[in-house]
């Protein structure tokens, strides 16, 4: 009895000498924080306390003493609540590490720890003593509010999909930048952390460190993930070339994917796993309606084909869409096969620009990337083709096809699509490209070919040899003339083409001359070498 009594009275001592009253609560400081020796003396004095109160139910629950300590126990409570409260409000992450040197990092993770130590001391007195209700709420409303405060930090809030519509895409794309850079902080800095701090806290009750986390942190994850799901119902402004930053926000929810079922596991924080499902969800279905959307665009497009063959604007739109299209394989990968377009369909025209799965039916094994992407580049080829009717050369509209044909290859090879659809499709290309150019020099050539005789060497008379000669120049100069605008824009291609324009135009044209050396009544006007410069001028207009 006597030991009862010293143990109450040491503990009333303890308890009323930090008693914090009506006192403005400001002006109080911590224990924990100012003199931790105090602080585990009045955790051990208000455990004392309710060893007393325990050891005087059992002889009396109206004792006088009984009430005393009830009334001591409300002081106790009323003092660790401001501790509990003051510990948390200080416990604060640092988020951006990599700008804080590695003495800060390492004070901070010591303070971080002992803050800890600190709250799972105070929590563990407030539930034996009873007041577990008083401690979770404490804990949720502080944390609670330095989640949101570090969320607002972030630059995440709650924005309905109507605000979201008002805005201009300049403003949306900075919200979209902004949200890329603090999803990745949120989920595997800030919610990791909390959680863990929760499964410290109360280590000794699975349910209460569930329930906690989940109530400080549903409302900030909702906020980050609703962005997403909101952002994909601004369809005036979701344009085709606003696709990769729906892209940049699915490969981030991918990326986080294994954090946030981890995080958010547990039934009562299944709701926010949901919700970052769901978002995922909406931003493949909105990318593979702007994938029909680029494709119906590619159809309609009316723009005549450039003047001199060169390539056409399309192209490079179309080419440098499906080049980025490539880099996010992985994650468009997904999408196609959890949202094929709806409105894929045959090429316009019987083609000859044959996809990797033509000729047949579709192999399995093909990556449904691979036939989306290879099919968005032969609707292309089959428009371009199209376009050759608004030329009056057919001689030019080869030329025009093989300048197109040629850039696409050139950036498949160069870029990611190449592996995506394939050397064998890129090949079939190559050669279409050369057939193309065939036909031009075929066409566009013919008749000064024909101008010299099958066999210059052959004995003939000075007349007729005169007479083709000037058939000769008048057909070269005519040909010269109409071919003076067309373009040829890639260097190798162009001195390919100059190259056996000179072998099928000047080597018998050589011979003819090496004859004619032999007939002074016969006047060469222009040698070889003249003719040559000739064609060393043409296709870089």
């Amino acid at each position: 009895m006597a030991e009862e009594c010293i143990s109450y009275n040491y503990a009333e001592y303890i308890i009323r000498k930090w008693e914090v009253g009506t006192v403005n609560l400001n002006a109080v400081s911590s224990l924990f924080l100012d003199d931790r020796n105090e602080a585990c003396k009045l955790l051990e004095a208000t455990i004392g306390l309710q060893h007393a109160m325990n050891h005087h139910v059992k002889l009396s629950t109206t004792s006088r003493k009984l009430v005393g300590a009830h009334e001591l126990m409300q002081i106790a409570m009323h003092r660790l609540r401001f501790e509990f409260n003051a510990i948390l409000s200080a416990t604060r992450w640092n988020l951006d590490s990599e700008s804080s040197g590695s003495q800060n990092r390492e004070a901070t993770a010591t303070e971080s720890e002992r803050a800890v130590v600190d709250l799972k001391r105070v929590a563990e007195c407030m539930i034996a003593c009873g007041y577990a209700k008083e401690c979770v709420s404490t804990y949720r409303s502080v944390r609670k509010s330095i989640v949101d405060e570090t969320m607002y930090y972030l630059g995440i809030e709650r924005l309905r999909s109507s605000e979201l519509r008002k805005m201009e895409w300049k403003n949306l794309e900075m919200r979209i930048n902004t949200w890329l850079r603090a999803v990745k902080i949120a989920v595997q800095s800030l919610f990791y952390r909390e959680k863990v701090l929760c499964g410290a806290v109360f280590s000794s009750s699975e349910k209460v460190a569930e329930a906690c986390f989940a109530a400080i942190s549903r409302d900030a994850a909702a906020d980050l993930f609703s962005f997403a799901e909101s952002l994909c119902k601004c369809k005036k402004v979701l344009s085709p070339e606003k696709i990769f930053r729906l892209l940049d926000l699915y490969e981030a929810i991918s990326d986080l994917w294994p954090d946030i079922e981890l995080l958010f596991s547990e039934k009562l924080s299944a709701e926010v796993r949901s919700q970052a499902a769901v978002a995922q969800l909406k931003l493949g279905e909105t990318v593979s309606a702007m994938l029909c959307q680029f494709e119906e665009a590619i159809l309609k497009d009316t723009s005549p084909p450039p003047v001199g063959g060169g390539v056409h604007p399309i192209t490079r739109y179309v080419m440098n869409f499906l080049v980025v299209l490539g880099d996010y394989d992985a994650a468009l990968s997904n999408i196609l096969e959890d949202w094929p377009p709806a409105n894929v369909r045959s090429p316009p025209t019987k083609n000859r620009f044959s996809s990797p799965s033509s000729g047949g039916e579709t192999d399995a094994s093909t990556p449904e990337i691979s036939l989306h992407l290879s099919w968005l580049i032969v609707f292309l080829l089959c428009k371009l083709d199209g376009k050759t009717a608004a030329y009056d050369d057919v001689a030019l509209s080869y030329l025009y096809l093989a300048n197109n044909l040629n850039y696409v290859v050139s950036k498949v090879r160069s870029s990611n699509l190449g592996l995506l659809v394939g050397e064998d499709w890129i090949r079939k290309l190559e050669l279409n490209v050369k057939a193309y150019l065939t036909k031009y020099e075929k066409i566009g050539w013919s008749d000064v070919i024909s101008a010299v005789p099958e066999n210059p060497a052959a004995v003939t008379p000075p007349p007729k040899v005169a007479e083709s000669l000037e058939l000769y120049y008048a057909r070269f100069h005519e040909a010269c003339r109409k071919q003076r605008s067309w373009v040829i824009p890639d260097p190798k291609i162009r001195e390919d083409v100059k190259m056996s324009l000179r072998k099928r135009i000047l080597s018998g044209y050589r011979v003819l001359c090496s004859r004619i050396n032999n007939m002074p009544e016969v006047i060469v006007r222009y040698t070889p070498q003249d003719l040559d410069n000739y064609l060393s001028h043409l296709f870089k207009a």
